[in-house]
Protein backbone atom coordinates (compact mmCIF):
# COMPACT_ATOMS: atom_id res chain seq x y z
CA UNK A 1 0.00 0.00 0.00
CA UNK A 2 1.69 3.63 -0.80
CA UNK A 3 0.21 6.99 -0.01
CA UNK A 4 1.12 10.11 -1.99
CA UNK A 5 3.46 11.41 0.00
CA UNK A 6 6.02 14.04 -1.11
CA UNK A 7 9.27 15.22 -0.83
CA UNK A 8 9.16 18.54 1.66
CA UNK A 9 10.23 21.54 0.21
CA UNK A 10 13.68 22.42 1.19
CA UNK A 11 15.90 25.92 0.83
CA UNK A 12 18.84 23.54 -0.27
CA UNK A 13 16.29 22.66 -3.44
CA UNK A 14 17.71 24.42 -6.01
CA UNK A 15 21.52 23.88 -5.04
CA UNK A 16 20.55 20.01 -5.34
CA UNK A 17 19.08 20.61 -8.62
CA UNK A 18 22.22 22.64 -9.74
CA UNK A 19 24.79 20.42 -8.51
CA UNK A 20 23.13 17.50 -9.73
CA UNK A 21 23.35 19.08 -13.12
CA UNK A 22 26.91 20.02 -13.17
CA UNK A 23 27.48 16.42 -12.69
CA UNK A 24 25.44 15.69 -15.65
CA UNK A 25 27.41 18.60 -17.62
CA UNK A 26 30.69 16.87 -17.02
CA UNK A 27 29.71 13.44 -18.13
CA UNK A 28 28.48 14.85 -21.47
CA UNK A 29 30.82 17.05 -21.97
CA UNK A 30 33.89 15.25 -22.06
CA UNK A 31 31.89 12.87 -24.69
CA UNK A 32 31.52 15.47 -26.74
CA UNK A 33 34.56 17.13 -26.22
CA UNK A 34 36.63 13.87 -27.45
CA UNK A 35 34.45 13.36 -30.60
CA UNK A 36 35.53 16.37 -31.37
CA UNK A 37 39.52 16.21 -30.86
CA UNK A 38 39.55 12.76 -32.77
CA UNK A 39 41.41 13.99 -35.71
CA UNK A 40 43.90 15.34 -33.15
CA UNK A 41 44.31 12.26 -31.48
CA UNK A 42 44.65 10.48 -34.73
CA UNK A 43 47.56 12.61 -35.70
CA UNK A 44 49.00 13.27 -32.68
CA UNK A 45 48.66 9.93 -30.57
CA UNK A 46 49.08 7.77 -34.09
CA UNK A 47 45.58 6.22 -33.40
CA UNK A 48 43.97 4.04 -35.66
CA UNK A 49 40.27 3.80 -36.22
CA UNK A 50 39.83 0.82 -33.69
CA UNK A 51 42.03 3.25 -31.48
CA UNK A 52 39.67 6.36 -31.83
CA UNK A 53 36.48 4.20 -31.85
CA UNK A 54 37.66 3.01 -27.67
CA UNK A 55 38.43 6.43 -27.12
CA UNK A 56 35.39 7.09 -27.16
CA UNK A 57 33.72 3.43 -26.53
CA UNK A 58 36.18 2.39 -23.64
CA UNK A 59 34.43 5.25 -21.27
CA UNK A 60 30.69 4.22 -22.66
CA UNK A 61 31.42 0.38 -22.68
CA UNK A 62 31.83 0.79 -18.31
CA UNK A 63 29.61 3.84 -17.97
CA UNK A 64 26.87 1.32 -19.31
CA UNK A 65 27.89 -1.97 -17.35
CA UNK A 66 28.15 -0.02 -13.55
CA UNK A 67 25.25 2.30 -14.48
CA UNK A 68 22.65 0.17 -12.21
CA UNK A 69 25.90 -1.12 -9.97
CA UNK A 70 26.09 2.80 -9.19
CA UNK A 71 22.07 3.41 -8.25
CA UNK A 72 22.27 0.43 -6.19
CA UNK A 73 25.71 1.73 -4.08
CA UNK A 74 23.75 4.96 -4.15
CA UNK A 75 20.42 3.13 -2.40
CA UNK A 76 22.63 1.62 -0.02
CA UNK A 77 25.47 3.62 1.13
CA UNK A 78 24.02 7.25 0.18
CA UNK A 79 23.63 9.12 -2.79
CA UNK A 80 25.35 12.00 -2.10
CA UNK A 81 28.24 10.33 -0.66
CA UNK A 82 28.29 8.16 -3.97
CA UNK A 83 27.67 11.03 -5.90
CA UNK A 84 30.91 12.96 -4.24
CA UNK A 85 32.84 9.70 -4.99
CA UNK A 86 31.57 9.18 -8.64
CA UNK A 87 32.97 13.20 -9.25
CA UNK A 88 36.07 12.23 -7.54
CA UNK A 89 37.09 9.18 -9.72
CA UNK A 90 35.85 11.04 -12.72
CA UNK A 91 38.13 14.08 -11.84
CA UNK A 92 41.23 11.89 -10.96
CA UNK A 93 40.67 10.51 -14.24
CA UNK A 94 40.46 13.55 -16.47
CA UNK A 95 43.63 14.40 -14.81
CA UNK A 96 45.27 10.73 -15.94
CA UNK A 97 43.19 11.14 -19.92
CA UNK A 98 45.18 14.47 -19.64
CA UNK A 99 48.82 12.87 -18.91
CA UNK A 100 48.28 9.89 -20.97
CA UNK A 101 51.41 9.76 -23.62
CA UNK A 102 49.78 7.24 -25.58
CA UNK A 103 46.17 6.14 -27.53
CA UNK A 104 46.43 2.35 -24.57
CA UNK A 105 46.77 5.21 -21.97
CA UNK A 106 44.11 7.59 -22.66
CA UNK A 107 42.12 4.09 -23.66
CA UNK A 108 42.68 2.93 -19.69
CA UNK A 109 42.56 6.09 -18.54
CA UNK A 110 39.00 7.05 -20.06
CA UNK A 111 37.66 3.55 -18.44
CA UNK A 112 38.03 4.46 -15.16
CA UNK A 113 36.27 7.88 -16.49
CA UNK A 114 33.67 5.98 -17.28
CA UNK A 115 33.41 4.04 -14.03
CA UNK A 116 33.11 7.85 -12.19
CA UNK A 117 30.54 8.61 -14.46
CA UNK A 118 28.49 5.26 -14.03
CA UNK A 119 28.42 6.58 -10.11
CA UNK A 120 27.34 10.50 -11.06
CA UNK A 121 24.69 9.95 -13.77
CA UNK A 122 22.04 8.06 -12.20
CA UNK A 123 22.44 9.77 -9.05
CA UNK A 124 21.84 12.88 -10.66
CA UNK A 125 17.87 12.29 -11.19
CA UNK A 126 17.61 10.38 -7.97
CA UNK A 127 18.97 13.60 -6.44
CA UNK A 128 16.61 15.58 -7.99
CA UNK A 129 13.39 13.49 -8.01
CA UNK A 130 13.64 13.64 -4.33
CA UNK A 131 14.44 16.90 -4.36
CA UNK A 132 11.05 17.98 -6.17
CA UNK A 133 7.39 16.86 -6.19
CA UNK A 134 5.65 15.17 -9.13
CA UNK A 135 4.16 18.31 -10.57
CA UNK A 136 7.33 20.49 -10.36
CA UNK A 137 9.89 17.21 -11.27
CA UNK A 138 9.02 17.35 -15.25
CA UNK A 139 10.23 21.51 -15.43
CA UNK A 140 13.07 20.50 -12.96
CA UNK A 141 14.16 17.91 -15.55
CA UNK A 142 13.77 20.22 -17.78
CA UNK A 143 16.47 22.25 -16.21
CA UNK A 144 18.14 19.61 -15.89
CA UNK A 145 18.19 18.71 -19.48
CA UNK A 146 18.97 22.06 -20.45
CA UNK A 147 22.50 22.52 -18.46
CA UNK A 148 23.30 18.69 -20.04
CA UNK A 149 22.77 20.08 -23.15
CA UNK A 150 25.08 23.56 -22.22
CA UNK A 151 27.90 20.38 -22.09
CA UNK A 152 26.73 19.00 -25.23
CA UNK A 153 27.17 22.91 -26.77
CA UNK A 154 29.66 23.99 -25.11
CA UNK A 155 31.84 20.43 -25.75
CA UNK A 156 32.14 21.72 -29.57
CA UNK A 157 33.18 25.04 -29.21
CA UNK A 158 35.67 24.71 -26.23
CA UNK A 159 37.31 21.32 -27.36
CA UNK A 160 37.70 23.42 -30.95
CA UNK A 161 39.28 25.91 -29.00
CA UNK A 162 41.62 24.32 -26.76
CA UNK A 163 42.48 22.37 -29.39
CA UNK A 164 43.29 24.94 -32.10
CA UNK A 165 44.96 27.35 -29.43
CA UNK A 166 45.65 25.53 -26.58
CA UNK A 167 46.37 21.82 -26.43
CA UNK A 168 44.50 18.46 -26.65
CA UNK A 169 45.18 17.83 -23.35
CA UNK A 170 43.43 20.64 -21.33
CA UNK A 171 40.08 18.99 -22.46
CA UNK A 172 40.36 16.88 -19.87
CA UNK A 173 42.34 19.48 -17.54
CA UNK A 174 38.97 21.50 -17.79
CA UNK A 175 37.36 19.14 -15.67
CA UNK A 176 39.45 19.23 -13.11
CA UNK A 177 38.03 22.37 -10.78
CA UNK A 178 34.72 21.89 -11.92
CA UNK A 179 34.61 18.64 -10.20
CA UNK A 180 36.46 19.69 -7.21
CA UNK A 181 34.18 22.51 -6.87
CA UNK A 182 31.15 20.41 -7.40
CA UNK A 183 32.58 17.97 -4.52
CA UNK A 184 32.75 20.27 -1.71
CA UNK A 185 29.80 22.53 -2.71
CA UNK A 186 27.60 18.92 -2.69
CA UNK A 187 29.10 17.84 1.34
CA UNK A 188 28.13 21.42 2.20
CA UNK A 189 25.12 22.15 0.92
CA UNK A 190 23.50 18.49 0.08
CA UNK A 191 21.34 16.01 2.86
CA UNK A 192 22.17 12.51 2.13
CA UNK A 193 19.38 9.89 1.46
CA UNK A 194 18.82 6.14 0.82
CA UNK A 195 17.34 3.85 -0.74
CA UNK A 196 14.95 1.45 1.06
CA UNK A 197 17.17 -2.12 0.49
CA UNK A 198 18.60 -2.86 3.18
CA UNK A 199 20.99 -5.13 1.76
CA UNK A 200 23.27 -4.24 -1.56
CA UNK A 201 22.20 -7.85 -3.77
CA UNK A 202 26.09 -8.40 -4.89
CA UNK A 203 25.14 -11.74 -6.99
CA UNK A 204 23.06 -9.42 -9.54
CA UNK A 205 25.71 -6.93 -9.26
CA UNK A 206 27.88 -9.11 -10.60
CA UNK A 207 25.74 -11.03 -12.92
CA UNK A 208 24.34 -7.73 -14.50
CA UNK A 209 28.23 -6.27 -14.69
CA UNK A 210 29.24 -9.39 -16.57
CA UNK A 211 26.44 -9.67 -18.87
CA UNK A 212 26.21 -5.95 -19.67
CA UNK A 213 30.17 -6.36 -20.24
CA UNK A 214 29.74 -9.47 -22.98
CA UNK A 215 26.73 -7.56 -24.89
CA UNK A 216 28.70 -4.26 -25.38
CA UNK A 217 32.11 -5.86 -25.89
CA UNK A 218 30.05 -7.67 -28.81
CA UNK A 219 29.25 -4.38 -31.09
CA UNK A 220 32.08 -2.23 -29.94
CA UNK A 221 35.15 -5.53 -31.12
CA UNK A 222 32.94 -6.01 -34.29
CA UNK A 223 33.65 -2.90 -36.54
CA UNK A 224 37.66 -4.57 -36.57
CA UNK A 225 36.78 -8.36 -36.60
CA UNK A 226 33.62 -8.43 -38.02
CA UNK A 227 30.18 -9.50 -37.18
CA UNK A 228 30.56 -13.46 -38.03
CA UNK A 229 33.52 -13.46 -35.61
CA UNK A 230 33.21 -16.34 -32.68
CA UNK A 231 34.44 -13.93 -30.45
CA UNK A 232 31.71 -11.42 -31.37
CA UNK A 233 28.65 -14.08 -31.54
CA UNK A 234 30.62 -15.71 -28.38
CA UNK A 235 30.34 -12.45 -26.31
CA UNK A 236 26.38 -12.09 -27.49
CA UNK A 237 26.04 -15.91 -26.64
CA UNK A 238 27.49 -15.38 -23.04
CA UNK A 239 25.71 -11.79 -22.68
CA UNK A 240 22.25 -13.21 -23.03
CA UNK A 241 23.05 -16.51 -20.88
CA UNK A 242 23.82 -13.94 -18.21
CA UNK A 243 21.07 -11.58 -19.23
CA UNK A 244 18.96 -14.06 -18.53
CA UNK A 245 20.60 -15.72 -15.16
CA UNK A 246 20.34 -12.00 -14.26
CA UNK A 247 16.43 -11.84 -14.44
CA UNK A 248 15.89 -15.32 -13.17
CA UNK A 249 17.77 -14.23 -10.10
CA UNK A 250 15.75 -10.88 -9.63
CA UNK A 251 12.97 -13.04 -9.71
CA UNK A 252 13.80 -14.61 -6.50
CA UNK A 253 16.46 -12.38 -4.74
CA UNK A 254 15.04 -10.82 -1.55
CA UNK A 255 16.49 -7.35 -2.55
CA UNK A 256 16.56 -7.52 -5.95
CA UNK A 257 18.40 -4.26 -7.33
CA UNK A 258 15.89 -4.22 -10.43
CA UNK A 259 12.56 -5.35 -9.54
CA UNK A 260 10.74 -7.11 -13.20
CA UNK A 261 7.19 -6.12 -12.53
CA UNK A 262 8.44 -2.60 -13.62
CA UNK A 263 8.68 -3.49 -17.25
CA UNK A 264 4.98 -4.46 -16.73
CA UNK A 265 4.44 -0.95 -16.43
CA UNK A 266 3.78 0.58 -20.18
CA UNK A 267 5.48 3.47 -19.25
CA UNK A 268 8.85 2.25 -18.14
CA UNK A 269 9.33 -0.60 -21.19
CA UNK A 270 8.63 2.35 -23.93
CA UNK A 271 10.97 4.93 -22.16
CA UNK A 272 13.31 2.49 -22.02
CA UNK A 273 13.31 1.21 -25.52
CA UNK A 274 13.23 4.87 -26.70
CA UNK A 275 16.45 5.76 -24.64
CA UNK A 276 18.11 3.14 -26.87
CA UNK A 277 17.02 3.73 -30.25
CA UNK A 278 17.73 7.75 -29.33
CA UNK A 279 21.25 7.50 -28.32
CA UNK A 280 21.90 5.06 -31.10
CA UNK A 281 20.98 7.76 -33.27
CA UNK A 282 22.36 10.57 -31.67
CA UNK A 283 25.43 8.92 -30.65
CA UNK A 284 26.62 7.50 -33.66
CA UNK A 285 25.67 10.26 -35.31
CA UNK A 286 27.83 12.37 -33.14
CA UNK A 287 30.96 10.23 -33.87
CA UNK A 288 30.62 10.45 -37.46
CA UNK A 289 29.14 14.44 -38.09
CA UNK A 290 32.25 15.78 -35.75
CA UNK A 291 34.52 14.20 -38.50
CA UNK A 292 32.85 14.80 -41.33
CA UNK A 293 33.00 18.46 -40.71
CA UNK A 294 37.08 17.96 -40.54
CA UNK A 295 37.66 15.70 -42.53
CA UNK A 296 35.12 16.00 -45.59
CA UNK A 297 34.70 19.93 -45.54
CA UNK A 298 37.95 20.84 -44.64
CA UNK A 299 36.93 23.13 -41.54
CA UNK A 300 39.45 23.10 -38.65
CA UNK A 301 38.46 21.59 -34.84
CA UNK A 302 37.08 25.22 -33.48
CA UNK A 303 35.14 25.87 -37.20
CA UNK A 304 33.63 22.80 -36.54
CA UNK A 305 33.01 23.19 -32.99
CA UNK A 306 30.98 26.40 -34.13
CA UNK A 307 29.08 25.10 -36.94
CA UNK A 308 27.75 22.08 -34.87
CA UNK A 309 26.41 24.67 -32.39
CA UNK A 310 22.92 24.81 -34.26
CA UNK A 311 22.42 21.27 -33.43
CA UNK A 312 24.30 20.47 -30.15
CA UNK A 313 23.01 24.06 -28.25
CA UNK A 314 18.93 22.92 -29.38
CA UNK A 315 18.69 21.50 -25.80
CA UNK A 316 19.42 24.83 -23.69
CA UNK A 317 16.88 26.80 -25.42
CA UNK A 318 13.63 23.78 -26.00
CA UNK A 319 14.52 20.68 -23.30
CA UNK A 320 13.36 23.30 -20.57
CA UNK A 321 10.61 24.15 -22.49
CA UNK A 322 9.60 20.79 -23.03
CA UNK A 323 9.68 19.95 -19.45
CA UNK A 324 7.38 22.61 -18.43
CA UNK A 325 5.16 21.04 -21.12
CA UNK A 326 5.68 17.43 -20.56
CA UNK A 327 4.27 18.05 -16.92
CA UNK A 328 0.94 19.87 -18.72
CA UNK A 329 0.76 17.50 -21.67
CA UNK A 330 2.29 14.49 -20.69
CA UNK A 331 5.71 12.83 -21.87
CA UNK A 332 4.54 10.45 -25.22
CA UNK A 333 3.92 13.59 -27.69
CA UNK A 334 7.87 14.97 -27.05
CA UNK A 335 8.75 11.57 -27.41
CA UNK A 336 7.40 10.72 -30.59
CA UNK A 337 7.41 14.51 -31.82
CA UNK A 338 11.21 14.77 -30.89
CA UNK A 339 12.42 11.56 -32.36
CA UNK A 340 10.50 12.17 -36.11
CA UNK A 341 12.05 15.63 -36.35
CA UNK A 342 15.50 13.77 -35.47
CA UNK A 343 15.38 11.62 -37.97
CA UNK A 344 13.76 13.95 -40.17
CA UNK A 345 16.87 16.26 -39.80
CA UNK A 346 19.52 13.08 -39.94
CA UNK A 347 18.04 12.01 -43.06
CA UNK A 348 18.25 15.36 -44.88
CA UNK A 349 21.79 15.63 -43.57
CA UNK A 350 22.58 12.63 -45.25
CA UNK A 351 20.76 13.76 -48.68
CA UNK A 352 22.74 17.15 -48.56
CA UNK A 353 25.95 16.38 -47.42
CA UNK A 354 29.00 16.28 -50.20
CA UNK A 355 32.54 17.68 -50.32
CA UNK A 356 31.23 20.92 -52.20
CA UNK A 357 28.39 21.67 -50.34
CA UNK A 358 27.74 24.97 -48.28
CA UNK A 359 27.00 25.13 -44.28
CA UNK A 360 23.87 26.97 -45.63
CA UNK A 361 22.87 23.54 -46.86
CA UNK A 362 23.36 21.78 -43.21
CA UNK A 363 22.39 24.24 -41.43
CA UNK A 364 18.64 23.33 -41.44
CA UNK A 365 18.81 19.87 -41.18
CA UNK A 366 21.44 20.25 -38.10
CA UNK A 367 18.59 22.52 -36.02
CA UNK A 368 15.70 20.34 -37.07
CA UNK A 369 17.39 17.44 -35.30
CA UNK A 370 18.30 19.38 -32.68
CA UNK A 371 15.08 20.57 -31.80
CA UNK A 372 13.80 17.03 -32.35
CA UNK A 373 16.68 15.09 -29.54
CA UNK A 374 15.91 18.16 -27.15
CA UNK A 375 12.77 17.21 -26.89
CA UNK A 376 12.69 13.93 -26.65
CA UNK A 377 15.94 13.95 -23.92
CA UNK A 378 14.57 15.43 -21.02
CA UNK A 379 11.08 13.62 -21.72
CA UNK A 380 12.44 10.14 -21.35
CA UNK A 381 14.40 11.05 -18.13
CA UNK A 382 10.65 12.47 -16.64
CA UNK A 383 8.89 9.28 -17.73
CA UNK A 384 11.14 6.37 -16.22
CA UNK A 385 11.39 8.32 -13.10
CA UNK A 386 7.96 9.32 -13.32
CA UNK A 387 6.76 5.64 -13.52
CA UNK A 388 8.29 3.82 -10.42
CA UNK A 389 7.60 4.59 -6.45
CA UNK A 390 9.94 7.74 -5.44
CA UNK A 391 12.57 5.47 -3.62
CA UNK A 392 13.01 3.37 -6.80
CA UNK A 393 13.85 6.23 -8.86
CA UNK A 394 17.87 5.86 -8.73
CA UNK A 395 16.85 2.17 -10.03
CA UNK A 396 14.96 3.47 -12.72
CA UNK A 397 17.47 5.88 -13.68
CA UNK A 398 20.28 3.56 -13.49
CA UNK A 399 18.30 1.07 -15.78
CA UNK A 400 17.34 4.11 -18.39
CA UNK A 401 20.94 5.43 -18.50
CA UNK A 402 22.66 1.87 -18.81
CA UNK A 403 20.00 1.39 -21.89
CA UNK A 404 21.07 4.47 -23.04
CA UNK A 405 24.50 4.17 -22.95
CA UNK A 406 24.25 0.42 -24.33
CA UNK A 407 22.44 2.36 -27.18
CA UNK A 408 25.36 4.98 -28.42
CA UNK A 409 27.63 1.64 -28.10
CA UNK A 410 25.89 -0.02 -30.22
CA UNK A 411 25.12 3.53 -32.58
CA UNK A 412 28.96 3.87 -32.86
CA UNK A 413 29.55 0.39 -33.78
CA UNK A 414 27.05 -0.26 -36.13
CA UNK A 415 27.18 3.71 -37.64
CA UNK A 416 31.30 3.03 -37.97
CA UNK A 417 30.58 -0.71 -39.73
CA UNK A 418 28.08 0.81 -42.31
CA UNK A 419 31.22 3.37 -42.73
CA UNK A 420 33.50 1.13 -43.70
CA UNK A 421 31.51 -0.83 -45.73
CA UNK A 422 30.64 2.19 -48.09
CA UNK A 423 33.50 4.68 -47.97
CA UNK A 424 36.83 5.10 -45.71
CA UNK A 425 39.65 7.97 -44.55
CA UNK A 426 41.09 7.37 -48.27
CA UNK A 427 39.73 10.99 -49.60
CA UNK A 428 36.85 13.74 -48.56
CA UNK A 429 34.93 12.16 -51.09
CA UNK A 430 35.28 8.67 -49.87
CA UNK A 431 34.91 9.81 -46.49
CA UNK A 432 31.19 11.23 -47.87
CA UNK A 433 29.86 8.15 -49.25
CA UNK A 434 30.91 6.29 -46.23
CA UNK A 435 28.99 9.28 -44.11
CA UNK A 436 26.04 9.63 -45.76
CA UNK A 437 25.02 5.97 -45.71
CA UNK A 438 25.78 6.22 -41.95
CA UNK A 439 23.48 9.01 -41.19
CA UNK A 440 20.69 6.94 -43.39
CA UNK A 441 20.71 4.34 -40.44
CA UNK A 442 21.22 7.20 -38.11
CA UNK A 443 17.98 8.07 -39.17
CA UNK A 444 16.03 4.79 -39.46
CA UNK A 445 17.16 4.13 -35.65
CA UNK A 446 15.50 7.35 -34.68
CA UNK A 447 11.95 6.76 -36.57
CA UNK A 448 11.98 2.91 -34.59
CA UNK A 449 12.48 4.83 -31.56
CA UNK A 450 9.27 6.78 -32.17
CA UNK A 451 7.68 4.03 -32.96
CA UNK A 452 8.50 2.51 -30.08
CA UNK A 453 6.99 5.80 -28.17
CA UNK A 454 3.91 5.91 -29.40
CA UNK A 455 3.15 2.50 -27.09
CA UNK A 456 3.93 4.87 -24.11
CA UNK A 457 0.97 5.94 -22.07
CA UNK A 458 -0.50 9.28 -22.29
CA UNK A 459 -1.16 11.79 -19.65
CA UNK A 460 -4.28 10.47 -18.45
CA UNK A 461 -3.16 7.06 -18.20
CA UNK A 462 0.53 8.64 -16.50
CA UNK A 463 -1.55 10.16 -13.57
CA UNK A 464 -3.96 7.32 -13.02
CA UNK A 465 -0.44 5.55 -12.43
CA UNK A 466 1.02 8.03 -10.07
CA UNK A 467 -2.38 7.93 -7.93
CA UNK A 468 -1.99 4.07 -7.82
CA UNK A 469 1.71 5.03 -6.36
CA UNK A 470 4.08 5.39 -8.77
CA UNK A 471 6.45 8.68 -8.29
CA UNK A 472 5.45 8.37 -4.61
CA UNK A 473 7.45 7.01 -1.39
CA UNK A 474 5.97 3.57 0.45
CA UNK A 475 4.82 4.76 3.75
CA UNK A 476 6.72 1.81 5.60
CA UNK A 477 9.69 3.02 7.69
CA UNK A 478 13.03 2.69 5.98
CA UNK A 479 14.39 -0.98 7.42
CA UNK A 480 17.79 -0.43 9.26
CA UNK A 481 21.07 -0.98 7.29
CA UNK A 482 23.17 -4.36 7.89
Amino acid sequence: MTTRTEPPASPRTAWTLVLASLGAFLTSLDVVVVSTALPTLRTHLHASLADLEWTVNGYNLVFACLMLTGAALGDRFGRRNMYVLGVGVFTLSSIACATAGSSSALIAARVVQGAGAALVLPLTLTLISNAFPLEKRGAAIGIWGAITGLGVAAGPVLGGLIIQDVAWQWIFWINVPVGAAVMVLCMVMLQDSRGTRPQLDLVGVALVSAALFALVWAPVRAPSIGWGDPQVIGALAVGAALMTGFLVWQGRARYPMLPLRYFRNRGFSAANGVAFFMLFSLIGSLFMIAQMFQLGLGYDPLQTGLRLLVWTGMPMLVAPLAGVLSDRFGNRPFMVAGLLLQGAGLLWLGLVSSTDAGYGKLVVPLVVAGVGISMTFPTVANAVVGSVPLEDAGVAAGTNNTVREAGGVFGVAVLVAVFAAHGGYRTPASFMDGFRAAEFVAAAAAVIGAGIALLAPGKRQEDAARAHGAGTVAAAPQTEKV
